[in-house]
């Protein structure tokens, strides 16, 4: 068979960084275990990468949205310590989580009589405590279907962790009531935000996502948590750029003098949206390298007068410190990671 060619988008995943992000989330939970939100190919930096590293650095607890998620994590983790975000919302799920062996978390009291009629078994409980997205009320937590199941972690979710909120004491303040009001085995409220607002925030397992793959939504992680992405495109075609050329659609760049560009293998169906290229420069060997008029669905174009030497098929790094790239461009943390596409080479 023909082998395929190289790429022109790949993205290097700092495999120490995330173990030692892991780790300082851990630390920070103090006598919790820390899991991982390893859901959207773990923030979109691939399962086959990240899970394996967060493993040998220890975690024992890996969380998923979709049912369709599970498959990838079983050459890596066992089955019992994979948790299904969405729980059985049909039969079908419930048969292959007895099958499997993998754990659902019941959000509802139709997912709870769904999940006992199937034969039932260890699962988690996912109780709302004021976001209104996925959970049982409080109210609900005596009803007979509840009180019927084999709660192994109890969990919540805080809605405005990344922010000094009254809503994080009323969350922590219900969720502690609530702990008094189903037989369970652990609890969990943290996600990576909740874990920086301190320990009584933490219980026995905290629920770290983004802060593993690099984000930072709280002041506290500042200096714990490292970069893990580093992508990179390759430039496809030099070009030269008289005075008065306009670049892109709508012509939105105009050479105010002449300029030795290039056009690289970039585009918003890779996750760089047009939020990002305004104002905004790709990097080589630290030097900036301005993207002149708008991002394409497959392309931008850049100059490269602090790079003169560059050809066709070399590489430059686009800046995903998340942090700053989301100040830059306005677009959240979890988009820049999550919509990174199916293009890049992750290795």
């Amino acid at each position: 068979m023909t082998q395929h060619p190289e790429p022109t988008l790949r993205l290097r995943v700092d495999r120490e960084s995330l173990a030692d992000n892991w780790r300082a989330l851990n630390a920070l939970s103090g006598q919790a275990a820390a899991g991982a939100a390893v859901k959207a190919d773990c923030y979109g930096l691939s399962v086959g990468a990240c899970v394996p590293t967060l493993r040998d650095a220890g975690c024992k607890t890996f969380f998923v949205a979709h049912w369709s998620e599970v498959e990838t994590l079983l050459a890596h983790v066992r089955p019992s310590q994979i948790a299904v975000l969405h729980g059985p919302v049909r039969s079908d799920d419930v048969a292959y989580a007895r099958a499997i062996g993998v754990v659902p978390v019941i959000n509802s009291r139709a997912q709870a009589r769904r999940w006992i009629e199937g034969g039932g078994g260890a699962c988690h409980l996912m109780v709302d405590t004021g976001i209104n997205r996925l959970g049982v009320a409080p109210d609900e937590l005596s009803d007979p279907l509840i009180s019927a199941l084999d709660v192994d972690i109890l969990m919540s979710h805080l809605a405005s962790a990344d922010e000094d909120n009254v809503t994080n004491t009323r969350q922590l303040e219900s969720f502690r009531e609530c702990l008094r009001l189903v037989s369970h085995r652990r609890s969990s409220l943290a996600n990576s935000a909740g874990v920086a607002l301190g320990r009584e925030y933490a219980f026995d397992v905290t629920r770290p996502g983004l802060s593993l793959y690099g984000g930072i939504q709280r002041r506290e992680l500042i200096g714990s948590i490292k970069q893990v992405g580093y992508p990179e495109a390759a430039i496809i075609q030099l070009r030269r750029l008289k005075r008065g050329d306009r670049v892109g659609y709508n012509g939105e760049f105009t050479a105010e003098r002449d300029i030795h560009a290039a056009t690289v293998s970039l585009g918003y169906a890779d996750g760089f949206l047009r939020a990002c290229g305004s104002d905004n420069a790709l990097i080589h060997n630290g030097g900036k390298l301005p993207i002149l008029g708008k991002v394409s669905m497959d392309m931008v174009v850049v100059d490269l007068s602090e790079a003169p030497d560059l050809k066709e098929g070399d590489w430059i790094q686009i800046p995903f410190d998340l942090p700053s790239a989301a100040r830059q461009s306005s677009v959240s943390q979890y988009e820049l990671l999550t919509v990174l596409g199916s293009r890049w080479q992750r290795y």
